[in-house]
C-alpha cells in the first residue's frame, strides 16, 4: 500500500499544475474572481540577475516595480476591456485584478542600473548586483 501511495505522490508532483486544474470543477461565471499568480524565473551570473515574470494582460502603465536592497516586488493591475456580445459567459478564466508578487535575493541589488521590460505580457528585468557588498560565509564554530 506504501509504494502504491509513494507513486502517486511522485506522479502528482511531476504533473502539478495538470492535477490542480483537473481538481478544480468547471464553475458557472459569477462575480467573484479567481486570484492569479505572477510566475517568474530567475537566473543569474556574476554580474547580475535576470527575472523573466508572465503578467498576462498587463500594460506597461499598470506595472510597478519597487527594489529594496536585495527585495524585489513586481505589482500590477490587470484590467481587460471586453467587448460583450449577446449572450451569456460561460466560463471565464481570464482575470482582472491585481496581482503582485516579491522575493529576495542573495545580493544586494544596483537599483540606479536596473532595467525593466514589458512585452507581450512578458516581464523581463535586468538586476546588476551591487559592487561592494561580497556574500559573508560565517566561520561554524
Amino acid at each position: 500500500m506504501t509504494t502504491a501511495l509513494s507513486r502517486l505522490d511522485r506522479v502528482e508532483n511531476l504533473f502539478p499544475e495538470l492535477f490542480r486544474r483537473w481538481a478544480r470543477p468547471l464553475q458557472l461565471i459569477d462575480d467573484t474572481e479567481l486570484p492569479a499568480d505572477i510566475r517568474v524565473d530567475i537566473t543569474e551570473n556574476d554580474k547580475e540577475y535576470l527575472v523573466t515574470a508572465e503578467i498576462p494582460g498587463a500594460k506597461k502603465e499598470d506595472v510597478r516595480v519597487s527594489i529594496d536592497g536585495s527585495y524585489v516586488s513586481i505589482a500590477a493591475e490587470i484590467n481587460k476591456d471586453e467587448e460583450r456580445k449577446s449572450g451569456r459567459s460561460i466560463v471565464r478564466e481570464t482575470f482582472r485584478g491585481s496581482v503582485s508578487r516579491g522575493f529576495s535575493l542573495a545580493s544586494e541589488v544596483d537599483d540606479k542600473n536596473a532595467v525593466a521590460k514589458l512585452e507581450d505580457g512578458i516581464l523581463r528585468l535586468t538586476l546588476p548586483k551591487r559592487e561592494g557588498t561580497p556574500q559573508k560565509l560565517l566561520k561554524i564554530q
